[in-house]
């Protein structure tokens, strides 16, 4: 039962300040409705952190380190660029319940990739065999406690957020992250 705890707290402190975090912010003030981007979150989240739990380390040791790092790398870079380009909602607040729940749905899953909370998943599986669902449930749990209150909070500054500034302030971290992570690796 130790495996649940454990993946609980190392992901909730290792999503402190992720990029997830900064992708959680920009949902919310993007659409403005948090209940289906907690969903969307939630539902990656499990997706995600299942996959890495059960076949994460096989995948990292056939893909190799060198190409998981380009390939990371250039989905960083190809989110940085995505992130710049306006859309009309940003004209002003979602309120497509079902477009905020997929976009979330896909971002995060997507940002999950790769992240250390994702190989802390493949990690923690790996320590605690046979709790895999153990250590899903935690991490899920983890990221949840890490970034509802941003959601939550983000929403209701949303009015005061200048969208085009976030959109270059997040482009400009993505980028930074792919670069980063093409340089160092994984």
């Amino acid at each position: 039962m130790e495996a649940l705890p454990t993946s609980t707290a190392a992901v909730a402190l290792a999503e402190i300040g992720d990029k997830t975090q900064l992708l959680a912010l920009v949902l919310a003030t993007r659409f403005r409705t948090p209940e289906p981007i907690v969903a969307g979150i939630f539902v990656a989240t499990i997706a995600n952190h299942a996959l890495a739990g059960l076949v994460g380390a096989q995948v990292g040791a056939w893909i190799g380190p060198d190409l998981l790092r380009w390939i990371v790398g250039a989905g960083f870079l190809a989110m940085a660029a995505w992130t710049l380009v306006p859309d009309k909602a940003d004209d002003g607040p979602g309120t497509d319940k079902r477009g905020a729940f997929m976009a979330t749905l896909i971002a995060f899953f997507f940002a999950e990739m790769g992240d250390k909370t994702q190989i802390a998943t493949v990690g923690l599986a790996a320590a605690h065999p046979g709790q895999t669902i153990a250590v899903v449930v935690g991490t899920t749990l983890g990221m949840m406690f890490a970034n509802v209150p941003v959601v939550y909070l983000g929403g209701r500054f949303a009015e005061y957020v200048n969208l085009a500034r976030a959109r270059f302030w997040a482009a400009t971290l993505f980028a930074s992250f792919g670069v980063w992570v093409l340089w160092k690796g994984v």
